[in-house]
């Protein structure tokens, strides 16, 4: 609820995600991909409402699971959090071997001498140089500093590795290397969320896309199919992909509805030139695609 009204920021989401495999979740900035991180960490204000169920295996509904539960078996260690701004996320008083030290301390029990190799062993594993282990956040340039943030993900060998923006803010060199080394840490036990505007880096990576639109989801596709042949099927899919300098570098023509003010039917329409009337009721996902009239493959390849 926001200024007495209620916001509709994540609706009716549905996918899974199998060991050894990135899903990537995109969309412009608002559309509700960060909400469904926290919802998942349980890290919404006190003000939210949720409703559904998230599972991972065997372990606790993490959207019913109380607080006590969260912190004691999820954060770290059903789920670690790579988070968008990691020089705000890490202690800034602290120094990346006392912030590592302590994690690994709280989730594994080490004592002294194994707490020392098991930090140098944590850092390499995120390729973050042992040489810095003493520097603080401010030390660190943002490449660093992100290592340092998947080093802390990574130390309770979570099944779920959910990268939240990771790459905000940092070059095209960096941005690459930081999107390799996460999927570097994809195996036969642990998956990656990938939360981004950066499609470039999901195209990179990820093995599905899931793209989010004003609170829902109106794609799911294989990303192969997605960035390749046939392509995306929802128009405003299509769009995001149309509008990067690499290909039409064409906009999509006006702005998202407010998350507080959603139509009644699909949320896109009010942007589409393909939208009509069936288009005032709300499209299920149907086939991985919510739309009443999306773009199939022959139209796809006459385009």
């Amino acid at each position: 609820m926001r200024d007495g009204a209620y916001v509709r920021a994540v609706s009716d989401v549905s996918f899974d995600l199998a060991a050894g495999e990135c899903l990537a979740l995109v969309g412009e900035s608002g559309c509700g991909k960060s909400v469904l991180a926290s919802a998942l960490l349980g890290l919404l204000p006190g003000n939210a409402e949720t409703a559904g169920s998230a599972r991972l295996g065997e372990g606790p509904d993490l959207i019913g699971a109380d607080e006590a539960t969260l912190a004691r078996s999820v954060r770290g260690r059903r789920v670690g959090l790579v988070p968008q701004s990691p020089a705000a996320h890490l202690t800034p008083v602290r120094t990346v071997r006392a912030q590592l030290a302590e994690t690994i301390r709280e989730l594994r029990g080490l004592r002294r001498g194994d707490l020392r190799r098991a930090v140098t062993e944590a850092a390499e594993r995120a390729a973050f140089p042992p040489g810095h282990l003493d520097r603080y956040p401010h030390e660190l340039s943002g490449g660093l500093a992100q290592r340092a943030a998947t080093a802390l993900a990574l130390v309770g060998d979570a099944p779920l590795l959910l990268a939240d923006e990771p790459t905000t803010g940092l070059d095209r060199d960096l941005v690459e290397r930081t999107v390799d080394e996460l999927r570097r840490h994809i195996g036969t036990d642990r998956a990656l969320l990938l939360i981004t505007h950066d499609l470039a880096a999901a195209e990179r990576i990820a093995d599905r896309v899931a793209v989010m639109y004003a609170s829902r989801i109106v794609e799911l596709a294989d990303a192969d199919g997605f960035f390749g042949t046939p392509g995306p099927q929802h128009p405003y899919a299509r769009g995001l992909l149309d509008a990067l300098p690499d290909r039409a570098f064409t906009p999509i023509p006006g702005m998202p509805p407010e998350l507080g003010a959603l139509p009644d039917g699909c949320a896109f329409a009010a942007r589409c030139t393909r939208a009509d009337e069936p288009c005032g009721r709300l499209p299920g996902l149907t086939d991985g695609v919510a739309c009443h009239h999306p773009v199939r493959a022959q139209e796809a390849a006459r385009a």
